[in-house]
């Protein structure tokens, strides 16, 4: 009976220490939350702040009890904003695109296809990501003025539509789905790119939904590049429009106008992310095959 006794005492303090360690757990998570979230809550409120409202504020206010949208409707009046976004879609889409389109054909040359060289080049592949960007901005910089394409959309897409992680991160999954699949189709006398199309890349779809919207946050984040290759406003996109904007007078003197502007630009990532979080944890998580 004694015995029962203690082992019912051990049993509710080890209970304890579990939910104070839980508890404790949550409390720092949430604070670390607080931390991450509140630049974006600051950034939403201060674009909601009337710009006379915004200066008379000697102590920055938590809240507001009179938001407005006039400084949404500035961001896209006063400064080309839309033009910017339309740039931007542009290139990340077009970018995307034939980055998906190496990268999976690449991936599944050096998964599954057997040539001379293999192994060589896939290594000489992956010595690749050894090389500081810095050296391969300058490269592309070069390359890209020596053709005359600076301002123009194929000076910006051409040197980002392909990635060696990209590739190495698909030619993984690839090779993960196991031979025996390959060589069945073969017998039925399934093609390679049938099989590319038909069996890979819907087994390993979670990861190319992953890649491809890492590409898009890529694009739509890209700033030295851009910055590089164009000086003329009708090619920026919104990661060197924004500076623009931040430089000039209005950006300087109306912040929350140009808050509002950050704001538009970020929401398209937000909404991507939280559209297809699963499938980027999926597709982070997973392996080639499922089981």
């Amino acid at each position: 009976m004694k015995k029962r006794t203690d082992f019912e005492k051990i049993e509710r303090t080890a209970d304890v220490r579990k939910k104070v360690l839980t508890s404790v757990t949550y409390v720092l998570l949430g604070l670390w939350g607080i931390m991450v979230l509140f630049p974006f809550y600051w950034m939403l409120l201060t674009s909601v702040k009337s710009y006379g409202a915004y200066n008379a504020e000697y102590i920055p206010k938590l809240f507001t009890l009179t938001p407005t949208l006039e400084n949404y409707i500035s961001a896209f009046t006063e400064v080309p904003l839309l033009d910017y976004f339309v740039n931007t879609v542009i290139f990340t889409v077009i970018t995307t695109a034939l980055m998906l389109i190496v990268t999976v054909f690449a991936a599944f040359a050096f998964a599954r296809l057997q040539f001379r060289g293999k192994d060589l080049l896939f290594t000489l592949f992956l010595a690749l990501m050894m090389i500081p960007s810095e050296l391969v901005v300058i490269t592309n910089y070069v390359t890209v003025t020596n053709l005359e394409l600076r301002n123009t959309f194929a000076g910006l897409i051409l040197p980002s539509v392909t990635s060696v992680f990209y590739i190495y991160l698909l030619k993984e999954n690839f090779s993960q789905v196991p031979n025996e699949l390959y060589y069945a189709a073969k017998v039925d006398g399934t093609s390679d790119l049938k099989y590319l199309f038909k069996v890979l890349i819907p087994i390993t779809k979670p990861t190319i939904i992953t890649v491809t919207i890492l590409k898009v946050i890529e694009c739509w984040n890209s700033y030295v590049w851009p910055r590089l290759v164009t000086d003329e406003q009708s090619h920026f996109l919104v990661s060197n429009g924004i500076q623009a904007i931040r430089e000039s007078g209005f950006g300087r003197e109306n912040i929350p106008a140009m808050m509002a502007a950050v704001v538009v630009i970020s929401v398209p990532l937000i909404a991507l992310f939280l559209i297809f979080r699963k499938k980027i944890m999926e597709g982070v998580s997973r392996g080639g095959t499922k089981g």
